[in-house]
């Protein structure tokens, strides 16, 4: 059975910091963040607006994670991604919200299902919780997303806009 969606510092950074955290619910109403990940936020202090969520959030919980597995392991990913996937692995069907592209392609390769914070803004645009996703994501780049033009305009395509 699948487990509550493991989310990474890089998608929480970048919503917290566009003030559009809640885009993550569209995941689940509660998402783990694995302790590793919350390590790694909390180091940024705490007036960083992604500490002051994880902290003030409780739909945000931090979790243990077993230990990396080799297989995971021989991605050589950062901490953070690797524990998001850890704790996915661990958890067969559990979806890693990540955005670092060799992080997607370690899910991709294990079978774990994977989305980043441009899944995060099309899906919220799908189900009409945002009237728009141009904004949200420009908004994103603003607050450090990185995200080619070619990209936004695909993704766009893909919601109409």
């Amino acid at each position: 059975m699948a487990e509550r969606p493991a989310v990474n510092a890089s998608p929480l950074f970048l919503l917290a910091r566009g003030e559009r955290l809640e885009l993550l619910r569209v995941a689940a109403d509660v998402l783990a963040v694995p302790a590793a990940v919350a390590e790694e936020l909390r180091r940024r202090g705490p007036a960083d607006p992604a500490v002051r969520a994880l902290n003030e959030t409780p739909w945000l919980a931090v979790v243990p994670t077993p230990p990396v597995p080799l297989v995971i392991q021989a991605w050589d990913l950062g901490e953070g991604e690797s524990a998001v996937l850890t704790w996915a692995y661990a958890h067969p069907g559990t979806e890693a919200i990540i955005d670092d592209l060799a992080g997607r392609r370690c899910a991709d390769a294990l079978g774990i299902p994977v989305r980043g914070t441009l899944g995060l803004v099309i899906t919220a645009r799908r189900r009409g919780l945002i009237p728009a996703a141009r904004p949200v994501l420009e908004e994103l780049r603003l607050a450090g997303m990185y995200l080619s033009d070619a990209v936004l305009n695909r993704a766009l395509v893909m919601v109409g806009e």
